[in-house]
């Protein structure tokens, strides 16, 4: 039996901000984005996922600090101008971006849970994202989380894992590159 589910967890694909084209995604439909995130499971219900989205003109704040950043934080005779330009330039193609943000409730829960279920809250963005036709992936750029949590005025018991760019697209449908669940799988049936 296959269900329309299985469908559409096995389409999904990242899609990269060269294939966004210019049509916004509305805050209606990012509120429904995050509102399936946040029905990911969450040990002890700690709800542990924080999200701050840019879009509009919020996206050129976050290309500017994000730009900026990496020049301050790259030895200036590694520094590439292409790498600068590239950092503003995906950020400023995207719908919106949001910055994914965990809440820590170490007396409660490890660490590792909270990343996990704001992994899965994120996994719910993509996959809704995909079924309404919207591109996305998640990156974590190196060298910027903590930084981008200082710019984000974050609390001490939270940081940030990362942003997810969100773009309409118009990127081909590519088969996935999966090698085969058997190969990652061992049963103990006695």
């Amino acid at each position: 039996m296959s269900f329309l589910s299985d469908s559409l967890i096995r389409s999904r694909r990242s899609i990269f901000p060269p294939s966004y084209v210019s049509e916004p995604i509305s805050k209606e439909t990012i509120m429904e984005l995050l509102e399936n995130a946040n029905h990911a499971p969450t040990h002890r219900l700690t709800q542990p996922w924080r999200f701050t989205v840019f879009t509009g003109e919020g996206l050129k704040t976050l290309a500017a600090f994000m730009a900026e950043n990496y020049r301050a934080t790259t030895n200036p005779a590694s520094f590439s101008q292409a790498k600068y330009d590239v950092t503003a330039d995906k950020i400023l193609r995207s719908g919106a971006v949001i910055a994914i943000n965990v809440e820590l409730h170490p007396e409660l829960v490890p660490e590792w849970e909270e990343i996990a279920a704001t992994a899965a809250a994120v996994q719910n963005i993509w996959l809704s994202a995909w079924e309404r036709g919207i591109g996305g992936y998640w990156s974590s750029p190196g060298g910027a989380l903590e930084p981008l949590g200082e710019f984000l005025n974050l609390p001490e018991n939270q940081k940030n894992i990362g942003l997810f760019y969100l773009g309409r697209h118009n990127a081909a449908v590519v088969p996935a590159r999966r090698s085969p669940v058997e190969e990652k799988t061992v049963w103990i049936e006695a």
